[in-house]
């Protein structure tokens, strides 16, 4: 694990040259995405029968949050794909064959909202439909693909070549941009039946499903709370406090408060996502079990870990003053970044309290299959 972190690291001052063209591009450069190849943080969720890392969820977290710290938008591309390939991971051995098999290197992307049609066919299914918000999709060699199946449309997951499908490039947000989460299209596509799997036959089998997914994003996250404390505190031992005596930042009393609090907010969040992500890896490791509600702590834990982030930022973008919005400044970019990523639909703050709230009051759960 520390050999990946180390890898990302030495990449984080080429990752941070090119975000900006990546956010123009609303798509990590292939720049950016050939190094990261070549360090080989494309595969720490691919098996290791195919000469991948198959790491910790741990692992996957510390990388996905050194690779923020030098841009968000790659730390959320980073995590994802690896989340996808482990996903990849527990379909039939035939189909991870044919896609890690066929080469090791594959990279996997995902949008798993099951928002196409589907239609039961011999040997397998017919998919047609369109499957937004697919990150770093124009990066990927597969796909996985949100399907509904049977009478009452339950949610599968099917997993597709990019030979099949066809990107529309819809990427146009306020942040976030290089991600590239474009919109994956495909009509009257054949899916054979061993690479489609219905999503509550895995949560079954793994209890330690939605967790994982819903911990691995808060891993950029980190990172940009991390970004963004640096870069406030390396200025504030040079730039004056506008409209005070204070000509250095790092003297003034309410710097030095309101900067420790939001320190302590992103420790929050890192202390919050380390217990979620060693939950989930003890239970993985058949260490320990993942009833329901260790399930829906680890919603909190995610919670409140982008919640803190999101906060700890505000605080800082503040503290830094106008400065820190000019288009040229990362800082910026950090603060979009950073409260965008919160809007998704498993990192939702108030949501994961939810569940976590009913699961200690012994509320049955009823908002979401994710759990």
């Amino acid at each position: 694990m520390d050999d990946l972190v180390a890898r990302t690291r030495e990449l984080r001052s080429l990752l941070a040259a090119e975000a900006v063209a990546g956010e123009a591009d609303r798509r990590l450069t292939d720049k950016a995405v050939r190094a990261l190849g070549d360090a080989g943080l494309f595969r720490l969720g691919t098996p290791r029968r195919y000469g991948g890392h198959e790491t910790t969820l741990r692992a996957l977290v510390d990388v996905g949050a050194e690779a923020g710290e030098a841009d968000g938008a790659t730390g959320w591309v980073v995590t994802l794909l690896n989340a996808c390939a482990w996903v990849v991971s527990l379909f039939p051995e035939r189909a991870q064959d044919e896609v890690f098999g066929a080469d090791p290197l594959a990279k996997v992307a995902g949008a798993l909202a099951p928002t196409a049609r589907a239609e039961r066919v011999a040997g397998g299914y017919r998919v047609g439909g369109r499957w937004p918000y697919a990150s770093g999709i124009a990066h990927a060699d597969w796909a996985l693909l949100g399907i509904p199946v049977g009478a009452a449309g339950e949610p599968a997951m099917a997993l597709v070549p990019a030979s099949d499908y066809a990107v529309e490039r819809t990427w146009a947000v306020a942040a976030m941009r290089g991600t590239g989460s474009d919109t994956v299209v495909a009509q009257d596509l054949f899916v054979p039946g061993h690479r489609v799997v219905r999503t509550a036959a895995v949560l079954e089998r793994v209890p330690v499903f939605a967790p994982y997914l819903t911990v691995v994003l808060a891993a950029p996250q980190l990172g940009l709370g991390r970004a963004a404390l640096r870069l406030v505190r390396e200025a504030a031992a040079t730039k004056a406090v506008t409209g005070t005596a204070y000509a250095r930042q790092a003297d003034s009393a309410v710097f030095q408060l309101r900067f420790a609090e939001a320190a302590l907010k992103v420790d929050t969040a890192h202390l919050h996502c380390a217990r979620a992500a060693d939950d989930v890896d003890q239970a993985s490791s058949g260490g320990g079990e993942m009833g329901g509600l260790a399930r829906a702590r680890v919603h909190g834990d995610i919670g409140l870990a982008g919640q803190s982030v999101v906060d700890a930022i505000g605080i800082l973008v503040a503290l830094h003053g106008t400065g820190g919005f000019a288009d040229a400044h990362p800082l910026q970019r950090i603060w979009r970044d950073a409260n965008f990523a919160l809007t998704h639909a498993m990192a939702q703050p108030a949501v994961n309290y939810e569940i976590y709230g009913k699961a200690l009051l012994g509320v049955q759960q009823n908002i979401t299959a994710m759990l």
